[in-house]
């Protein structure tokens, strides 16, 4: 099983490198940018690219994209899905670049944070341009105008959604004394982090469908002005079932980090420093259900973030934060609460979404099996 994982992402990594590679030559600059009045130096051209391409070389799990590859698989649309994967994995390393600018962090997948080590205006602008290239991929999709556009649309919709949910969570943690309701903490997650994954597995919904259309011997050609009416029935379709594969996602994704906030505060993130949750004074999950617990302990949770930015993670008082967190069973709680959303995520996986759909039954199984291990 692991072998088929790595198989998949070995092709999604091929994929990355083609479309954001170490050395942009002239075909990816016109590709790119279409036609220039004069092709850019390499070097100027790196300018740009680098930054990114360095947050790529250094890992990452690669869930998002794989969990659109095995949804597009389980719906019978074998590697459709594989060419839209920058639409999926470039805004995310674009988002951690502007999270790490934004947090004031200094590191990232156990190396310094990309606007450390390129300036903080290469940083911006890198972060901003992985937003955006992944559209090259879905421009040169091999697929009908309605179907693209109905991309595009799921594209557009989530990348704003992500902007407000970082706002919100910029908001909180720039205030020690703003504390958000569990609901206005729900929201932040779902728009932050669960947005992208609910895009992955939509856009595993759309890029299956592409499949379909030609199976069913719709040509691309025919729908390029206005889509059959065959094909407009589809994608109604396909809407229904991405929104309910769209809620599994989010659960998904919120369910993911919360596990991740859980992980600042015990053993780490890995490329991160245990507490640097608190240094940047983020109103995790743990923190929201202490103070909700606690009312009296806020000026002491203040005191504990104000030290900590000051004096980074080495401060004592983000240890002694942590064990009250700990001693007051919160992480734990927490803890319950990102397996409990990523079981529902399962159940509807496993049951409601695809109950009335023909699936490729094993990749149905890896799909199942896949967001399991996530938890």
């Amino acid at each position: 099983m692991e072998t088929y994982y790595n198989e998949r992402l070995e092709k999604i990594e091929a994929v990355l490198n083609q479309s954001l590679p170490q050395t942009p030559d002239e075909a990816w600059v016109r590709m790119t940018f279409a036609d220039l009045p004069a092709i850019p130096e390499t070097s100027l051209v790196q300018e740009l690219t680098a930054p990114g391409r360095d947050l790529l070389d250094r890992g990452g799990k690669r869930w998002r994209p794989l969990l659109m590859d095995l949804t597009c698989q389980t719906l019978g649309g074998g590697d459709s899905a594989l060419d839209l994967v920058p639409l999926v994995e470039f805004p995310h390393n674009g988002s951690l670049i502007h999270d790490d600018i934004e947090d004031s962090s200094d590191e990232r997948r156990g190396k310094p944070a990309i606007h450390i080590l390129y300036g903080l205006d290469r940083g911006l602008n890198a972060g901003s341009f992985l937003y955006f290239t992944g559209l090259t991929s879905l421009q040169n999709w091999n697929a009908p105008a309605e179907r693209k556009n109905r991309i595009y649309q799921c594209w557009g919709l989530h990348l704003r959604r992500i902007h407000l949910g970082q706002a919100m969570d910029i908001a909180w943690h720039q205030n020690f004394s703003s504390l958000p309701s569990l609901d206005e903490y729900d929201l932040m997650c779902r728009m932050k982090t669960g947005v992208l994954a609910r895009l992955a597995i939509e856009l595993g919904v759309y890029s299956a469908g592409l499949k379909h259309d030609i199976r069913k011997g719709l040509q691309i050609d025919e729908y390029l002005s206005e889509p059959a009416p065959e094909l407009a029935r589809r994608l109604q379709e396909e809407g229904r079932l991405a929104e309910k594969l769209g809620l599994a996602a989010e659960n998904l994704g919120v369910g993911f980090q919360i596990l991740d906030d859980v992980k600042n505060l015990t053993t780490g993130n890995p490329g991160k420093k245990r507490g640097d949750d608190i240094v940047e004074g983020k109103k995790s999950l743990p923190v929201i259900l202490f103070l909700n617990q606690n009312p009296n302990r806020i000026e002491f949770v203040k005191r504990c973030f104000s030290a900590a930015r000051a004096q980074g993670t080495s401060a004592k008082e983000v240890e002694e934060l942590i064990g009250e967190l700990d001693q007051a069973g919160v992480i734990a709680e927490a803890r319950q609460r990102g397996m409990e959303l990523i079981e529902q995520a399962m159940q509807i996986l496993e049951t409601e979404a695809f109950m009335s759909y023909p699936i490729n039954a094993e990749a149905h199984r890896q799909l199942l099996n896949f967001v399991a291990l996530l938890g």
